[in-house]
C-alpha cells in the first residue's frame, strides 16, 4: 500500500510556520485490487467499488481479468498479481481453477476472497435448491437479454426528441432543458430493460405535440440548479474548442430556461427530479421506483 498526501499545497510539509495553524494533511491510501472472473467481471468490479466507497481515502488501483476458463489464463494472472501485491477477489465458479487461485494467493501471501460465496450459500440454505456450476449465467441469451437490447436500441433511436412518433412504445420519457442527464440516464434505464426516451426543452422551439397527447405513458422532468447547469454547459462547450458567449450559458437566459421547464412540469402534473447532486445511477433508480411505485402526484426528489 502506497499513502499520499491529498494536497495540492507545495507548502505543506516545507516547515514554513504559516503552516502550522493548519490542519495536518490527510493521507490517501493507494492499494491494488485483483478481480478475477470467469465472465465479463461486470458483477465483481461493480461489488469491489461498492465496498472500497465504504472507506475514506482508500483509492483502489483496480486489474481485472475477465473470462479467466482455463489453467494457463489464471497462470497469466497469478503472474500479474504477485507484481502487485494487494487484494484478491474473485468469481470463479470452476473448482480446479478456484483451488489453483486459492493456492497461489496463499503462497504469495494475498488474501483471496470469493466474492459471491456468501450470498449464494445464504439462498441456497433458504431454497433449498442446488447450486448452478454453469459459468456466466446471468448473461445467457434469454427473453431478458433481448428485451435489454430491444430497450437499447428503443433509446437510442429516441434520443433527443428523435423518432417522436411512437412515443407510445416508451416505458418512460425523460424531459429537460439541455445537458440534464437525459441520454446517458436513457442508456442505464435501457440496459435494465426499461425503454427510455427523451425529449429536449429547447427555447423558442415547442415540444412536439405527441408528448402532450400520451395517456398512459410516465413523463418525468429532470432539473436541475443554474449554476450547476451553466458550469456542465461550459465545460461542454471547451471539449468542443466553442468559447463564444451565448444564451446558452448566460445565467439570466439559463434561469429563464430552468424556470420554464419548472412550470411546465408543474402545469402538466409530471414527477420532477432534481439532478444537480444525483449520478446517472441514482436518477435513474428513483425512475425505476416511480415505474413501480404508481406515484402519480408532483413529487421533487432532491
Amino acid at each position: 500500500m502506497v499513502k499520499q498526501p491529498l494536497t495540492d499545497d507545495p507548502q505543506e510539509g516545507s516547515g514554513n510556520h504559516a503552516s502550522e495553524d493548519r490542519p495536518p494533511p490527510r493521507f490517501a491510501t493507494y492499494f491494488h485490487i485483483h478481480l478475477v472472473s470467469d465472465s465479463t467481471g461486470e458483477t465483481l468490479n461493480a461489488m469491489a467499488r461498492a465496498v472500497c466507497a465504504r472507506f475514506t481515502d482508500i483509492l483502489p488501483i483496480e486489474h481485472i481479468y475477465a473470462l479467466v476458463r482455463s489453467t494457463r489464463q489464471l497462470d497469466r494472472a497469478l503472474e500479474e498479481i504477485a507484481g502487485a501485491p494487494g487484494v484478491v477477489m474473485h468469481t470463479i465458479i470452476d473448482p480446479n481453477l478456484r483451488t489453483a487461485l486459492e493456492e497461489g494467493c496463499r503462497r504469495l501471501e494475498m488474501p483471496c476472497i470469493a466474492a459471491l460465496d456468501p450470498v449464494v450459500s445464504a439462498m441456497s440454505r433458504y431454497l433449498g435448491a442446488r447450486i448452478s456450476t454453469r459459468v456466466g449465467a446471468q448473461h445467457a441469451l434469454n427473453n431478458d437479454y433481448f428485451d435489454r437490447i430491444e430497450a437499447l436500441d428503443y433509446a437510442i433511436a429516441h434520443d433527443d426528441g428523435q423518432g417522436g412518433q411512437d412515443l407510445t412504445q416508451a416505458d418512460v420519457i425523460l424531459v429537460g432543458v439541455s445537458r440534464t442527464s437525459k441520454t446517458p440516464t436513457c442508456i442505464y434505464l435501457a440496459h435494465r430493460g426499461v425503454r427510455a426516451a427523451n425529449v429536449p426543452l429547447v427555447p423558442g422551439r415547442p415540444p412536439p405535440t405527441e408528448l402532450f397527447e400520451l395517456k398512459n405513458t410516465l413523463i418525468v422532468g429532470l432539473m436541475t440548479s443554474p449554476d450547476r447547469l451553466i458550469q456542465i454547459r461550459r465545460n461542454r462547450l471547451l471539449s468542443l474548442k466553442e468559447n463564444r458567449e451565448s444564451d446558452y450559458i448566460d445565467t439570466d437566459a439559463v434561469r429563464s430556461e430552468i424556470i420554464a421547464a419548472r412550470r411546465l412540469f408543474e402545469k402538466m402534473g409530471w414527477p420532477i427530479i432534481d439532478v444537480t447532486r444525483r449520478s446517472v445511477e441514482e436518477t435513474a433508480a428513483a425512475i425505476i421506483n416511480l415505474l413501480s411505485g404508481g406515484r402519480g402526484q408532483v413529487e421533487v426528489l432532491g
